[in-house]
């Protein structure tokens, strides 16, 4: 009668249980004992990507041999059993495979070695189809050639008329300008897009920029949900931090139409705000409250940065990304408020100081104002309220420079 085993699973998760299995790719191994192998590990645990590279080194006498499982794909695992004769258990270990290849020291000289590593990939196919080529493809090497000897050519015009506009203009002037350009660039990429040339003031910041017509129509349940809270609900809104929303809830216009497109839009404020309010945002974010999804990824894309943390892909809302919710929650409150909007209880809000708020209406083109004293209002405090107006054509002011107090002499 035959022998009969068991399996026994070992632990899968430690790196001592992991067996490594090897391939020689120039023959088999016949004396194990004349090989000395070292096992390595990469250091950087924090990097996904890197936590799990491996490499195992061979060194005999006359060979060296080099093994890594960089190029490994990890959508499938290996299982090695190992059979103990007297216990009749087998082990099952997860297993590594490393494809070892020889390292011949002293095959190419030095020279030549850095003269390879000199060549840039498209020049080693050249030389290939230099040597074994095609007729057609050395065609196609020697015409494309030409075109670049074209190009330099086209180059060395540039570089000349570029000097000459250098002497006639300045190089510190032309530097200015490149700074001023390159510094618009920046400032663009935070702030929705604007159309400076357009006729009248709600084309400026289009209403389609911030929510598309999808987007505004997925909207409709969410928005029909906010504008039905009990004046309770909205005290709760006001506490945490939601003094814009409850504003633009309170004023809603009687007309459906324009009720509708209102609590649509303080819903999507809301969600901006709450964004930023939160350090890192989970892929769940806004689902407990009917978000519909199109929108949470429009926040995530359009809002938030990815970062590594512990190990793991998180989003968070950077100091940047929060100036840019500032400049799109302006943007849209424009279009609630009649193009008007409330800068101070913005800033209070976001959480921002109201020097970077009024810098944002600044860039933005808008013109600023400041409201009357003693309003009795519960959300205006009863303080000067800073309000910004799009109103053609947009301000242009001058550049914002840090200024630095002087200390008074005493």
């Amino acid at each position: 009668m035959a022998a009969t085993c068991t399996v026994v699973c070992c632990d899968v998760d430690k790196e001592t249980d992991k067996a490594v299995i090897v391939q020689f790719s120039n023959g088999n191994l016949k004396n194990e004992d004349q090989l000395d192998f070292t096992y390595y590990k990469n250091i950087d645990d924090k990097n996904p990507r890197k936590q799990s590279r491996r490499m195992l080194v061979a060194e005999s006498d006359r060979l060296s041999y080099v093994g890594n499982n960089f190029a490994k794909s990890n959508l499938c695992k290996y299982y090695v059993g190992v059979l103990n004769k007297e216990t009749m258990n087998m082990e099952v270990h997860t297993a590594q495979l490393f494809n070892m290849q020889p390292v011949i020291p002293g095959e190419t000289t030095e020279t030549d070695t850095s003269k390879t590593n000199s060549q840039s990939y498209r020049e080693k196919v050249d030389s290939l189809i230099e040597a074994f080529g095609t007729n057609k493809q050395k065609r196609a090497l020697s015409s494309r050639r030409l075109n670049q000897v074209g190009s330099e050519t086209l180059q060395q015009a540039v570089a000349k008329a570029a000097s000459s506009v250098i002497d006639q203009k300045g190089l510190e002037a032309l530097q200015q300008e490149v700074a001023q350009t390159e510094s618009r660039e920046d400032i663009d990429i935070y702030l929705p897009p604007c159309h400076r040339d357009a006729d009248k003031p709600e084309n400026v910041y289009l209403f389609d920029d911030l929510l598309t017509p999808v987007e505004y129509g997925a909207l409709e349940e969410a928005g029909s949900k906010i504008a039905s809270l009990s004046p309770e609900e909205l005290q709760k809104m006001r506490r945490e931090g939601s003094l814009c929303v409850v504003r633009q809830l309170e004023i809603l216009p009687s007309a459906a139409e324009a009720r509708e497109k209102g609590a649509r839009c303080a819903y999507y404020l809301n969600l901006m705000l709450r964004l930023v309010r939160e350090h890192h945002i989970s892929r769940k974010f806004g689902q407990e409250d009917g978000c519909p999804r199109i929108i949470r990824m429009k926040l995530m894309d359009t809002f938030t940065v990815e970062t590594f943390r512990n190990g793991r892909v998180q989003n968070m809302v950077s100091s940047t990304m929060r100036l840019k919710v500032a400049a799109y929650c302006m943007a849209l409150l424009l279009h609630m408020g009649h193009m008007t909007v409330n800068l101070t209880l913005l800033y209070r809000d976001l959480g921002v100081t109201e020097a970077k708020i009024m810098d944002m209406a600044k860039l933005m083109g808008l013109t600023l104002s400041k409201s009357a004293r003693g309003k009795t209002d519960e959300t205006e405090l009863k303080d000067d309220h800073k309000h910004a107006s799009l109103i053609l054509p947009l301000v242009k002011y001058d550049p914002i420079v840090d200024r630095r107090k002087r200390k008074k002499m005493r």
